[in-house]
């Protein structure tokens, strides 16, 4: 059996390397892969944490975990058509340019 903290060291690794990605970049396509490459990570750590003590719960916290990233990356995919097709740019900065939009 691996130990714990593996596991949990690369949680960490995926949730920080999701920060970066989500403070330094500004095109939605990659802002939507960090949110998702952090919610991946918040998942792997609910399952460490089941691992750990033994529990199941950190399963079904998976489960709640990939639908919420499924509604995140729908809505995301939304936000994303609406503003490619309304200013032909998927820069995160613009998205303010729809509240006035038709």
């Amino acid at each position: 059996m691996i130990p714990w903290t593996l596991p949990a060291g690369l949680a960490l690794a995926l949730f920080l390397l999701g920060l970066v990605g989500l403070l330094t970049r500004r095109n939605l396509v990659f802002v939507l892969m960090s949110v998702e490459i952090m919610l991946n990570a918040a998942g792997l750590l609910f399952i460490t944490a089941g691992m750990r003590w033994g529990d199941p719960d950190g399963q079904i916290m998976l489960i709640l975990v990939l639908n919420l990233a499924g509604a995140e990356l729908a809505l995301g995919l939304v936000l994303l058509l609406r503003l490619r097709g309304r200013l032909t740019t998927l820069d995160g900065g613009d998205a303010i340019l729809l509240r006035d939009a038709p």
